[in-house]
């Protein structure tokens, strides 16, 4: 599918595969969220708007292409998406944060909105929505239709783990948005879990089981 990446590299398979472990702790969870999220955002912001700057080297001056300034916002899906926001600091450090606040109604599995507040201009940055589950896609479909209501253009969601169902759902409602996924699992279970997944990615991030 156009604007769907399944980013296939050992060092994500390799962290991923610590991360489904039921045996590793919130502590390395919290860790390795944040390590497969910077070797994903490597790759997402591969076309990020650039402009020229004259740089002076020990030895002559130089033209050079720099990321324009202000021109990043992150949005992490509450909770979850917070234990991302970390890994993309780490290679954008000046990054505005926005959050919107969802829950999946347990019954319905319809996600519900309880809060938003976005950074001033965010019409017109690069948006990316972190979350690290893609199971269902309403959440992350819910997301991108509050960020293009404000009129945001440029959005990505970046997701660790991602179900089928979930990819297709969210490209079919929003094909222009990209998509950047570390694994694609098998499938959702008939609690809309994913499988084989990790979990509960919040949970296993604070502690709360």
């Amino acid at each position: 599918m156009k604007n769907v990446t399944i980013i296939n590299h050992p060092l994500i398979s390799h962290k991923v595969a610590l991360m489904r472990d039921i045996n590793t702790n919130t502590k390395q969870f919290r860790e390795l969220v944040e390590e497969v999220t910077t070797l994903i955002t490597y790759e997402a912001f591969k076309d990020l708007p650039t402009v020229p700057v004259t740089v002076t080297t020990p030895l002559e001056t130089t033209e050079q292409q720099m990321i324009a300034e202000n021109s990043i916002a992150i949005v992490p899906i509450l909770r979850a998406g917070l234990g991302m926001v970390n890994g993309v600091h780490t290679l954008f450090p000046t990054a505005k944060v926005g959050h919107i606040g969802m829950y999946r109604d347990e019954e319905t599995c319809i996600p519900q909105e309880y809060y938003c507040k976005l950074p001033q201009g965010i019409e017109n940055k690069v948006v990316v929505v972190l979350d690290p589950m893609l199971a269902t896609g309403g959440s992350a479909i819910a997301a991108v239709d509050m960020l293009k209501a404000r009129g945001v253009k440029n959005i990505k969601c970046m997701h660790i783990i991602a179900a089928p169902e979930g990819i297709a759902k969210l490209h079919e409602a929003h094909p222009d948005v990209q998509i950047y996924c570390a694994t694609c699992d098998r499938c959702l279970n008939e609690h809309s879990y994913i499988l084989p997944g990790l979990g509960d990615a919040g949970d296993r991030l604070f502690g709360t089981k």
